[in-house]
């Protein structure tokens, strides 16, 4: 038998030499090497709610152990609709609308799959989730950035806002979606409406999508109100919903994610559902139908749970000498670095959990442009106050080592 040579390179897709593996993840190893608090990974800190936990038991003992339908429970179905309804402000029907997935990370590549044709292009505001672009990518479109720069307001204060030409010069005829976090990881930045209206117009002139991640729908301060794009008229069926109870309700672990969508758009989402991960956790839906029914006073303690924290957050790192963007919503505070004198956000985040005890995340990793990140920092605050405090401390001693 003639012995043949293996040429490796051309067994495995170009596109996996477009992007990383995530480098949040990688930071959490890091943690976990050098035992080091980690503020990386958004994992929440708060407990299960009781209530929830003990649904989904009862649910294993009544016997929700085999498939539900492909795109989820009914009862499940039902309670997301009630919620987008209510909470939202976006008219669902649960047997038209709802597709239930495997975390909002399954129901992003699902979306991407659905609606990506050959050639297409999908605009992104940067700093983005790490998951975005490769989502695109893999999918077989084309990504084009957006930056949110920084913008001094006339209090004094930083915010991070596009520029209205830069992005409407990302948009041409071969813009299939725009993908809009909000609130916005890593910079814990709320759309106004005069965001969401001007995307919105864009979107409709442009004959286009806009594939928006709601994850932290919930958690947004100072008096501000969450505003889905879905929920304006014109928006309504051209508008792909995604959200999840992972953050919501301390379940990262269950993997319970939605895509809401008009009817012609779920149908081509449930097919590459269906095909990428079959279903959710049967038992899991159940129990996820009741926390998304809990009293209006649980999301209140949410809110003021993770506001202490933010407000204690800020004034630590502020001690120990970043410059910190104050996050209008979600759990993470982007932080400056420069002054530190470090020749990037990579090596600064090394020397930071090898020398100081504590983890984060490198701020080009949430950018295409790398240099728009190297002086940027980001992290969590979803921990105890004991863990934040020790984190406070250790972060005091940065002064003395450089």
């Amino acid at each position: 038998m003639k012995n043949l040579s293996l040429d490796i390179k051309s067994m495995i897709s170009d596109k996996t030499t477009l992007f990383t593996e995530s480098v949040i993840r990688m930071m959490t190893q890091h943690c976990n090497r050098y035992q080091a608090i980690n503020l990386s990974q958004g994992t929440p800190a708060f407990p299960t709610p009781e209530k929830v936990k003990k649904a989904a038991i009862q649910a294993i003992e009544e016997g929700y152990n085999q498939y539900s339908i492909t795109w989820g429970a009914p009862e499940f179905r039902q309670a997301i609709s009630e919620k987008m309804m209510a909470f939202n402000g976006i008219p669902t029907e649960p047997d038209l609308h709802v597709t239930v997935t495997c975390g909002a990370t399954e129901a992003m590549m699902s979306t991407m799959l659905a609606i990506i044709n050959p050639g297409d292009e999908v605009v992104i505001l940067e700093p983005f989730y790490e998951n975005y672009g490769p989502d695109v990518i893999v999918s077989g479109a084309e990504p084009v950035y957006v930056p949110l720069r920084e913008t001094t307001i006339p209090s004094g204060s930083t915010i991070f806002a596009y520029d209205s030409d830069q992005l409407r010069s990302a948009f041409s005829s071969r813009t299939k979606a725009i993908i809009l976090n909000n609130p916005n990881n890593p910079l814990g930045k709320v759309f106004s409406i005069q965001e969401i209206e001007e995307i919105a117009a864009l979107c409709c002139e442009y004959d286009c999508l806009a594939v928006t991640d709601e994850m932290y729908e919930y958690l947004i301060y100072d008096g501000q109100a969450h505003i889905s794009i879905g929920s304006l008229p014109e928006m309504r069926n051209r508008t792909i919903t995604i959200s999840g109870l992972s953050k919501t309700y301390s379940m990262t672990g269950w993997r319970l994610g939605y895509v809401v969508a008009a009817e012609h758009l779920t149908n081509a989402i449930r097919k590459m559902h269906d095909f990428l991960t079959v279903g959710a956790p049967h038992p899991l839906q159940i129990a996820g139908a009741v926390a998304l029914r809990s009293e209006d006073t649980y999301y209140q303690q949410l809110v003021s749970w993770y506001d202490y924290r933010r407000q204690l957050m800020l004034k630590l790192l502020d001690d120990a000498g970043f410059h910190c963007y104050c996050p209008q919503g979600a759990y993470y505070i982007m932080t400056d670095i420069s002054h530190f004198g470090f020749p990037d956000d990579t090596e600064f985040a090394i020397w930071l959990v090898k020398e100081i005890g504590v983890g984060g995340v490198p701020g080009s990793s949430f950018y295409s442009q790398l240099e728009l990140g190297r002086t940027k920092f980001r992290f969590m605050f979803s921990k105890p106050e004991p863990v934040l405090l020790e984190a406070g401390q250790r972060l005091m001693h940065i002064k003395e080592k450089i």
